[in-house]
């Protein structure tokens, strides 16, 4: 449930706020994957301490999702078409859980939701409010648009060695892979405290609809954009 804070977000971004941009997907995926897509928007921020207020929001939100909505979650549309896509290539999403399963997870184990950093804690609240799998890059260290391809042979992860194998699913630009589609982010990609830009990328995939795609990112973006410093 979009909370009342969220909606006046996404209705301040619908007068006037930039639009998600689509990225791409290479055409075999297409082919055997219908549905996925990715959608990304740069925000001009990086992260840092969150301020009062996100920590606030984080408490309200952790006083409404409790134990019954966490058992009940994978039952809801989304997060059931994030756990039919992992089954579809390759994951079990009982053990490697689907991004939302994972922040409601760490929230039983935690007793709230536990306020890490802004971007951090902006990704939590789009993704419990969405249901849609977002992360975040350092806009500054993506070399044109971002897009979802299988990898080459030979091709890692920077400050991973291991060789990837042939054909994983990947987030890319437009020279080489950024991090795994839902996993390990290559070194020096990710928003670290130089960041000045930060660039949030949700993955769409069959049985999630572009406007929830749009709400999730519209989010994240919101308490970025909307924090000011305590003090």
């Amino acid at each position: 449930m979009i909370s009342p804070e969220d909606v006046q977000a996404i209705e301040r971004r619908l007068r006037g706020d930039a639009v998600p941009e689509a990225g791409w997907v290479a055409p075999a995926l297409l082919d055997e994957l219908p549905g996925l897509a990715l959608r990304y928007l740069t925000v001009e921020r990086g992260s840092g301490r969150s301020p009062r207020e996100v920590k606030q929001r984080l408490g309200r939100l952790s006083d409404r999702f409790m134990g019954g909505h966490a058992i009940s979650l994978r039952q809801k549309p989304i997060p059931w078409a994030y756990r039919v896509f992992f089954r579809h290539i390759g994951l079990d999403p009982d053990r490697t859980l689907t991004p939302v399963e994972q922040v409601s997870l760490d929230r039983m184990k935690q007793g709230a939701f536990r306020s890490r950093n802004l971007l951090d804690d902006a990704l939590t609240i789009a993704i419990v409010e969405s249901g849609v799998a977002l992360r975040a890059f350092d806009a500054d260290r993506v070399h044109g648009p971002p897009g979802i391809r299988g990898s080459a042979p030979g091709e890692e992860l920077e400050g991973r060695p291991n060789e990837l194998p042939t054909a994983t699913l990947v987030v890319a630009d437009d020279q080489r892979p950024l991090s795994l589609l839902f996993g390990a982010m290559g070194q020096g990609r990710g928003v670290s405290p130089k960041t000045k830009r930060t660039m949030i990328v949700a993955v769409q995939v069959n049985g999630v609809p572009d406007v929830a795609v749009e709400e999730a990112i519209w989010l994240c973006a919101g308490v970025m954009r909307d924090a000011t410093p305590d003090g």
